[in-house]
């Protein structure tokens, strides 16, 4: 698979900094100042806790603050991180990575081979409150040898060496969890990130200042401001009249105009993330009739023109097209027709409509919500009535770690290392805090994979897998994002296939 062809090499340029006008607290001088409107705030800032741990949007944020173990570059390869060497043994069985020389924690002390070993202990603990916990008990019998540390993978995972790079992985200075405690932590948090804490307003702002201790490149700026705008009309404003350097997820009219502007450069790129409906197994979603009809009476080509102007690809399943194991055969069709006789077959139509709630954010990804009231007119048409809900990111993620998702709720699915165990598996296997469709027999067809050492077998496993899944409507996958990034002329950003927005990679022309 060649990831690269996901990407555009793009050498565009960084502008003369303004200063903040969000909050007076936040000002900073223009210059050394990067100002970044974003999508999302962090509800806390242990990056391996919590269910906000495995959202995507936050890792933007959680990069810059703390080091995953393995670093991975714009096209997902895997790079040297806070660990310069890794490997599988001969047999992959075993995983070795070494601690790289002269990496030093915020606070100046030395990041040792124990720290590491701590970090390693914790994520494999449910007590920790690891999200991926489950993931991360593979990892067995740690032994150490001079500054490498080695392990086995048991229960093994193929894609164990990737999940180092990306979600709940990162690591943290025990010296200072343990002093501070978890409350002490979240209220000042430390890593050993390019970046370190400064100051934090919940939803407003947080600024970050350079560590002078990073083992890698100086970025570009002294200081990086986030600054949460959850709505788009807001981050377009903010750009559009420089209190901002960078946005991006700007409704795709707006990125258009914008990209005109002389001052601004403007970046449409396709990224690993994928747009689906999460079905509850749980209540009306138990009607195959009803799922199927949901899922054929969709017109996502339709959506993708129309609504995404063409800045996105539609998919039927939970793989996109540059991920291992796809399958361009296996499709569900736009077909209203079908999706009416099945609901007919239930009792069903559209003089005495299937009634069910469906739960979407609002700007949190360019046309989130308007992607659902298209859907949900499409499914008057056939016979299905569905109430909108609309709520923050946040509390999806609270609602799907507890199994209590709304019978359907949109969502965007990020997969960093485009393996089908980051996607289908984890988004579908039974103990995994981010299934919303939990059942055994599903469970039993994927949960084999994960320990399937024949790269061949295993591909044609979920291959097989991911045909019943569609066969069956146990999820609605919808399209492939493009995530549009505008940005001051004077910058110089290049795209990263996960979407990541890092501070530290953003340059002066």
């Amino acid at each position: 698979m060649k990831r690269r062809s996901f990407i555009k090499t793009l050498a565009v340029a960084p502008a003369a900094l303004s200063p903040l006008l969000w909050s007076q607290q936040a000002r900073a001088e223009i210059g050394p100042t990067l100002t970044i409107a974003y999508n999302i705030a962090p509800p806390g800032f242990d990056p391996n806790s919590g269910s906000y741990a495995t959202s995507p949007g936050l890792q933007s944020i959680f990069k810059t603050l703390y080091d995953p173990y393995i670093g991975q570059a714009e096209d997902l390869s895997l790079q040297p991180g806070l660990m310069d060497e890794f490997s599988w043994s001969p047999n992959r069985d075993k995983i070795s990575m070494r601690l790289r020389e002269g990496a030093f924690w915020h606070d100046g002390k030395p990041v040792s081979l124990d720290d590491v070993l701590w970090n390693l202990r914790r994520l494999r603990e449910a007590s920790s409150g690891n999200p991926l916990s489950t993931v991360f008990a593979s990892i067995k019998n740690l032994t150490t040898q001079g500054n490498v540390v080695t392990f086995d993978v048991e229960p093994w995972r193929a894609n164990m060496l990737e999940r180092f790079t990306f979600l709940a992985c990162y690591l943290i200075p025990p010296h200072y969890y343990e002093a501070v405690g978890k409350e002490g932590f979240e209220r000042r948090p430390m890593g050993s990130g390019p970046y370190m804490f400064d100051q934090f307003e919940r939803g407003s702002f947080l600024r970050l200042k350079v560590n002078p201790h990073y083992w890698g490149p100086k970025p570009a700026f002294d200081t990086v401001v986030f600054k949460f705008i959850v709505d788009p009309a807001g981050r377009v404003a903010e750009i559009e009249r420089g209190a901002s350097d960078i946005t991006l997820d700007v409704p795709y009219e707006e990125y258009e105009r914008l990209s005109r502007k002389t001052d601004l450069v403007g970046v449409a790129h396709p990224i690993t993330d994928i747009a689906l409906l999460f079905l509850n197994n749980n209540g009306i979603m138990e009607d195959a009739n009803v799922r199927k009809a949901a899922a054929h009476a969709i017109d996502k080509k339709l959506i993708v023109e129309r609504l995404h102007r063409g800045m996105a690809t539609p998919i039927d399943t939970l793989l996109a097209p540059q991920y291992k194991g796809y399958d361009p055969s296996i499709t569900t069709p736009y077909d209203p027709a079908l999706a009416e006789r099945l609901l007919k077959a239930s009792g069903y139509s559209r003089d005495k409509p299937v009634e069910f709630t469906i739960q979407t954010t609002r700007g949190y990804k360019p046309k989130d919500y308007e992607t659902v009231l298209a859907i949900v007119e499409m499914w008057r048409k056939v016979g299905i009535k569905a109430n909108v809900e609309v709520y923050e990111i946040a509390k999806h993620f609270e609602l799907r770690a507890q199994h209590k998702l709304a019978p359907a709720a949109f969502y965007n699915w990020g997969n960093s290392t485009a393996d089908p165990e980051s996607s289908l598996g984890t988004a579908m296997v039974m103990n995994s805090p981010h299934a919303s469709w939990q059942t055994p027999d599903l469970d039993g067809r994927i949960r084999p994979l994960f320990e399937e050492r024949d790269e061949a077998k295993r591909l044609a496993g979920y291959k097989a897998v991911n045909r019943y899944i569609a066969e069956n409507a146990f999820v609605i996958p919808l399209f492939q994002f493009y995530q549009p990034v505008i940005y001051k002329r004077e910058l110089t950003f290049t795209p990263h296939l996960v979407g990541h927005i890092l501070p530290a990679k953003i340059g002066r022309a």
